[in-house]
């Protein structure tokens, strides 16, 4: 039988889902499972690494229940970033792994740049100093459970962890063990520094590969456990993040993704290294080069939470909701009749870095309506974007248009009031699973289907089903507006500090 299909393998927050693709980049068959989330304190968020293989298991086996073993030539991994687990010589979990939800390494950020500096943390790593990367979790380990971290015989995050079960080695893509903030970006290695600031050596992390190399077969017990033939190639991926830039074809001049999901997501490509607040630095899912990305936390999550939350109705329940508010959204005027929101409800990385950061709506009166309210939540998500956007393109490439991704792009206002913030076309592409495309064009690559990722990428991405041009008289009245919105964080930050630290305070009961 020919080998006709590669398996992109997406183990995100919730759930792993394995998808068979061809050589087109058209999607023939899914697996899913769901992976369980622990929340066991305030601050902590935690999964077990073997439901993280137990999950690949399960969902790839879904997958080859209605495609056969024998199509498949190669796998390739689009993981959750930022999250990773310790174990012990004989390749056993010594606690449950940490997520990049987890708050417990804000306690060390300041030892960290004490020690390090704060500005030599971003230029090795690529990344401002945030709660998000592992490097701050390493130090509290480090500093609150010493007996864990020095049994530590091997720490990877969920990459590597699952090519040690598929491959029996400890091996990983640079594009998914950069996130963890211990690689220096320039070098493409291990950062000496950092992993010296919390206590960690080479002989304890993965071997780093490029993405699209092959990293080896399947061990005999993986592939009972899979069911996939011994002699499928395991090549290296990456993060998910990286992967939907892969996925949305990134390498285009003058192109961006921006994914629309959970969190807002947008990065482009480039051959230089570069740093600066305006953005995060990761390796691209590709031979070189690098994404500058950006990163709002609340993006569809506060869609669902303002209108469960603050508008009392359960979409579940009433999932043409969002159809009713995009029509009283779009009855509203540019600029919500003076609403504006900041989306700082899950704290802000870009481009001010503060996790303490809690979300504004400012400007209501008595004559608001629920209309104007939704629509200050879509300008404020694309303001901020238009913000960091032209940051990005200022200091490393010109960016003309955005590849649109994730469930917020099925939005065509969303989508038009982004285009004409932002002054920048907006492209609605066809592909759904973007991270898990991006893995599989990385598979390819290693199954010598293309001489590169990028090759791969041109010939696989998706297709382009319907673009967003900016008006003119639109996109004057939001530069207005973005000047306005652009002084009310830095005039609230101060303010915020203060709020933030006595709400952490304990409350006292009236």
């Amino acid at each position: 039988m020919i080998r006709d299909l590669v398996i992109g393998l997406d183990s995100s927050t919730t759930a792993t889902k394995a998808i068979a693709w061809d050589r087109e980049g058209r999607a023939l068959a899914e697996g899913r499972a769901p992976i369980a989330l622990n929340n066991p304190q305030a601050g902590w968020f935690e999964q077990e690494a073997d439901d993280w293989w137990a999950s690949a298991q399960k969902a790839i086996r879904g997958l080859l229940d209605k495609v056969a073993a024998e199509r498949i030539a190669a796998i390739a991994i689009s993981n959750q970033r930022e999250s990773f687990a310790q174990f012990d010589k004989a390749g056993q979990a010594l606690r449950p792994g940490t997520l990049w939800l987890d708050e417990r390494g804000r306690s060390e950020i300041d030892r960290l740049v004490k020690a390090v500096g704060g500005k030599e943390i971003h230029r090795i790593s690529g990344k401002p100093v945030d709660l998000t990367p592992c490097l701050y979790r390493c130090a509290w380990f480090q500093a609150h459970m010493p007996d864990i971290w020095q049994k530590t015989a091997r720490t990877a995050e969920v990459h590597g962890v699952l090519v040690h079960k598929l491959t029996g080695e400890w091996v990983t893509s640079t594009a998914s063990a950069d996130p963890m903030g211990l690689i220096d970006m320039k070098a493409q290695d291990w950062s000496d520094t950092l992993l010296k600031a919390v206590g960690l050596t080479r002989a304890q992390l993965p071997k780093l590969v490029k993405p699209g190399e092959k990293i080896g077969p399947l061990t005999t017990s993986a592939a009972e456990a899979t069911g996939l033939p011994q002699d499928v190639i395991v090549v290296a991926g990456g993060g998910d993040g990286q992967c939907a830039g892969t996925g949305a074809n990134i390498f285009e001049k003058g192109r961006a993704y921006l994914n629309l999901g959970t969190a807002v997501v947008s990065g482009s490509f480039g051959q230089s290294y570069a740093h600066d607040p305006a953005f995060r630095t990761m390796n691209a899912v590709a031979e070189e080069g690098y994404i500058y990305e950006s990163c709002l936390r609340t993006g569809t999550f506060l869609v669902n939470w303002l209108v469960e939350q603050l508008f009392n109705v359960e979409a579940g329940k009433n999932p043409q909701i969002f159809k009713t508010l995009e029509a009283e959204a779009a009855l509203s005027p540019i600029g919500a009749n003076g609403l504006a929101l900041v989306p700082y409800w899950s704290g802000c990385m870009t481009p001010y870095w503060d996790p303490n950061a809690r979300g504004v709506i400012a400007g209501l009166t008595a004559s608001h309506r629920r209309g104007d309210v939704y629509r200050a939540l879509l300008e404020g998500v694309a303001l901020e974007q238009a913000i960091v956007t032209d940051k990005i393109a200022r200091t490393t490439e010109p960016i003309d248009h955005f590849i649109a991704i994730g469930g917020g792009a099925a939005s065509d206002l969303w989508c038009q009031i982004i285009a004409d913030a932002t002054g920048r076309k907006v492209l609605r592409s066809t592909t759904v699973e973007a991270s898990s495309l991006g893995a599989a064009i990385a598979a390819a690559t290693g199954a010598g289907w293309y001489a590169s990722v990028t090759d791969a990428a041109r010939a696989m991405a998706g297709s382009l089903i319907k673009s967003f041009t900016p008006d003119k008289e639109a996109q004057a009245r939001y530069a207005e507006l973005s000047a306005i919105y652009a002084d009310l964080w830095p005039s609230l930050s101060k303010w915020n500090a203060r709020m933030a630290a006595f709400a952490q305070r304990s409350p006292v009961n009236a």
